[in-house]
């Protein structure tokens, strides 16, 4: 009887049980409703926003329009409009995917203690955007707008407001110079010199050179391969690592700023979309840490290689930009490489080899004549009026570039010499001569001017290959 007893207030407990279990159901289903929805909830203009705040984690910045957008910690602080701008597009319209209606437990979803709150007003309203957890079986955040229901919205906001102040800055930018036509590049400092832009120009027999250096009353050709890469150095300089937004004086004197190392500027054209040019001016000043400049300049002497390999804390300021930037060392060492030596051609003779048109020689006091012809568009070689085989020449004079660059006057014995005929009218012929320097380097002579120290070897692969020609 007791045991009968026990078995019906069991079932009696789980009678009541289930019945709280179903009424808790009902309560939480009448609390809660969960629907699919492609709503926008917010339609905002950024136009017509004039403040704009958020916190997230310890991080709390605040903006407001005045004209333009303004820091309110500090008006000097340079905000990137376009920056604003793309974090103010989201509310433009902001549209969900689900909806929680009446919602009480604000916590379930992250909400109670939101990981972002975006505050941003117009000049009738004010709007708040709480972000909570990030439901990672939708791959969406939930977001409160104040109105009593919660969202889940596939365009996290959180992408954007997880930015610190120093992603707000409205950073110095450089011309990407293969898009517009460089006139002129000057440069003042460590180099000082002009180089000029000039196509078909008559102070060169190679046409690919559209770049000169003037020196003294000359105009002396670049390679303009050279020469782009340096233009692009600048183009895709990293101008993001600032030191300072406002700079002092002091400030640009630690830095060597207040008067840099090297001045770059660059004038260049370009065209609008109704094809009508106009002119711009580029100016970047680049300079090294002041005190390790003094020490490398003490320890130069000592040992230049490890000075090459050093890390450099160099800077850089766009125009007077009131912005200072670190730029890293490899950067520097290219914007420093501004030289005409630096940007010359590195080959003796600067043109493509179809464009010579005949060859004296001078081996050993022995004279010898290659001539050519054109046939169909194609250059034949001839020796004593027999055709030759010229791959080993072609292959040994385009290796023949300069190692470094010298103006030492020769002093050993001269190991070959040529003169080349171009079809040129401005440049006729050129004479090359190549004397012995040293065990491994020959000076190469043009038209009598020395001009570069060049691998013997190179000349020593010249050499026989005119010899397999003769003695053939």
């Amino acid at each position: 009887m007791k045991r009968h007893k026990r078995i019906y207030l069991l079932l009696g407990v789980l009678a009541v049980i289930c019945i709280a279990t179903i009424i808790v159901r009902g309560i939480e289903e009448k609390k809660e409703k969960i629907k699919n929805s492609d709503k926008i909830i917010l339609q905002v203009p950024s136009d017509l926003v004039k403040t704009l705040s958020w916190e997230y984690k310890s991080n709390s910045l605040s903006f407001h329009k005045d004209g333009k957008w303004i820091y309110d910690k500090d008006e000097a602080f340079p905000v990137s409009e376009k920056k604003i701008k793309e974090f103010l597009q989201q509310f433009e319209n902001f549209g969900v995917t689900f909806i929680i209606e009446d919602v009480e437990d604000y916590g379930q979803y992250g909400l109670d203690k939101p990981i972002c709150t975006i505050k941003f007003s117009t000049e009738e309203k004010s709007y708040e955007v709480k972000l909570g957890d990030f439901s990672t079986m939708d791959s969406q955040r939930y977001v409160s707008i104040g109105d009593g229901n919660v969202y889940l919205v596939k365009n996290d906001p959180l992408e954007y407001f997880n930015a610190t102040l120093s992603e707000m800055i409205n950073h110095d930018t450089t011309p990407i110079f293969t898009k517009v036509s460089v006139k002129e590049i000057k440069f003042t400092g460590a180099e000082d010199y002009n180089i000029i832009y000039e196509k078909d120009s008559v102070h060169t027999y190679n046409k690919e050179d559209i770049y000169f250096a003037q020196q003294s009353g000359k105009k002396l050709p670049l390679d303009t391969t050279k020469v782009n890469d340096y233009l692009n150095s600048i183009s895709y300089l990293n101008l993001t690592d600032y030191v300072s937004y406002n700079a002092t004086a002091d400030e640009l004197k630690k830095c060597g700023l207040d008067s840099p190392e090297l001045k770059i500027t660059v004038n260049y054209s370009s065209e609008n979309e109704e094809g009508k040019e106009s002119s711009d001016t580029f100016v970047l000043n680049v300079s090294r840490d002041p005190e390790q400049k003094k020490a490398a300049k003490d320890s130069d002497d000592k040992n230049k290689d490890d000075s090459e390999k050093e890390d450099i804390i160099a800077y850089a300021r766009v125009g007077e930009s009131k912005i200072i930037y670190k730029i890293p060392s490899d950067s520097y060492k290219k914007l420093m490489a501004a030289s005409y030596d630096s940007l010359r051609h590195s080959e003796v003779l600067a043109t493509a080899f179809e464009n010579i048109n005949k060859f004296d020689i001078t081996l050993e006091s022995k004279e010898y004549t290659i001539n050519t012809e054109k046939k169909d568009d194609k250059r034949i070689y001839t020796y004593k009026d027999k055709e030759i085989e010229i791959t080993d020449l072609q292959n040994a004079f385009s290796n023949l570039k300069a190692e470094s660059f010298t103006k030492n006057k020769p002093t050993e014995k001269e190991e070959i010499s040529l003169t080349v005929y171009l079809d040129d009218e401005n440049f006729p012929k050129i004479k090359l001569q190549f004397y012995r320097y040293d065990g491994s380097h020959c000076i190469a002579v043009v038209d009598g001017e020395s001009v570069s120290l060049i691998k013997r070897s190179n000349v020593v692969d010249l050499i026989e290959a005119v010899n397999a020609i003769i003695l053939n």
